[in-house]
């Protein structure tokens, strides 16, 4: 605005810094509120892409890996609601659950008033959740990438300063325990038994990866898919020397027709895990470290130093 200014001779003069001021405020503000939408600006895995005009503060959670991430994140507090088999870390076992992946119940998520419901791709209810006004964010983690992306995504996502360090110290504990297997154990012939069927896990999916990074040998290959359905005779034709499997599922293992000639099973080299430790192993999230170091406390117990034939004499 101008002002009774005047110039060395007595002239009248107009100030014209306020006006720029003001102009440099507005230009400062604009631009702070352009790196805000691109931060809160989030492309999930149905290519669908949402964008916040903050930080999401009330949050439900629909798949267990998903609410360990957010926590891992330091966002835990955030979680108003999770599925019925979210139980770790502790505190949530304490939040109403909603039903689960395949189940939601959408009244109770409604009442819950999330900013942001969390979800897998595969599960059911999004484009009603949508409907009835709510944002969906739908990440389906399956590989040791699909964890990374989906830590980098939720951390933009809630505004975490740097989402990357979570996910650098994760990789550097699965490498860590990787390098704490002994030589001697490596090679060994590994069949993962996700649950009855059986289902086994493969070297296509993540926990076929860490398998990999320990430097055991998978025996059910990526191309029958990450989590195929066996054939039993399949396991007896391959033969494995080590298998590790829940409590839940080893029961009657050495019941199924020619699995009493499999030689882990004929030498109880059997790693049976408890139901919390099968919820480790099972999930594709930050916990994948602890998974890996299970893997290597099996190994260590019950293989066989792998033997590596020597030259002939």
């Amino acid at each position: 605005m101008p002002c009774r200014c005047v110039d060395a001779k007595g002239a009248p003069v107009m100030r014209v810094w306020p006006a720029l001021r003001r102009l440099w405020v507005l230009v400062w503000l604009g631009a702070v509120s352009v790196h805000t939408a691109r931060a809160l600006q989030v492309t999930d895995d149905r290519g669908v892409t949402l964008n916040f005009v903050q930080a999401p503060q009330r949050i439900v959670s629909l798949l267990p890996s998903l609410a360990e991430t957010v926590c891992a994140l330091g966002r835990c507090a955030r979680l108003v609601g999770v599925d019925r088999y979210s139980n770790y870390p502790a505190s949530l076992r304490q939040l109403p659950q909603v039903g689960g992946g395949l189940d939601p119940n959408i009244e109770a998520i409604l009442a819950l008033r999330p900013d942001v419901v969390l979800m897998a791709k595969s599960a059911r209810g999004g484009e009603r959740l949508e409907a009835l006004g709510l944002r969906v964010v739908a990440l389906e983690p399956k590989t040791h990438a699909d964890v990374q992306r989906v830590v980098l995504t939720l951390g933009q996502l809630l505004a975490v300063p740097d989402p990357t360090s979570v996910w650098r110290a994760i990789d550097a504990e699965v490498s860590a325990a990787a390098r704490s297997l002994p030589a001697r154990l490596r090679d060994t012939r590994v069949y993962f038994e996700v649950n009855q069927g059986p289902y086994a896990a493969s070297e296509a999916s993540f926990i076929g990866e860490t398998l990999a990074r320990l430097g055991v040998k998978n025996i059910v290959p990526g191309h029958l898919g990450p989590f195929p359905k066996l054939n039993p005779e399949y396991v007896v034709r391959a033969d494995p020397t080590l298998i590790m499997v829940g409590e839940d599922g080893a029961e009657g293992l050495a019941q199924r027709p020619g699995w009493q000639g499999i030689r882990a099973v004929r030498e109880r080299r059997l790693c049976l895990f408890s139901a919390e430790q099968s919820d480790v192993l099972v999930r594709p999230g930050p916990r994948m470290a602890e998974a890996a170091r299970l893997m290597v406390q099996c190994l260590t117990e019950k293989a066989l130093p792998v033997v590596v034939p020597g030259p002939r004499p």
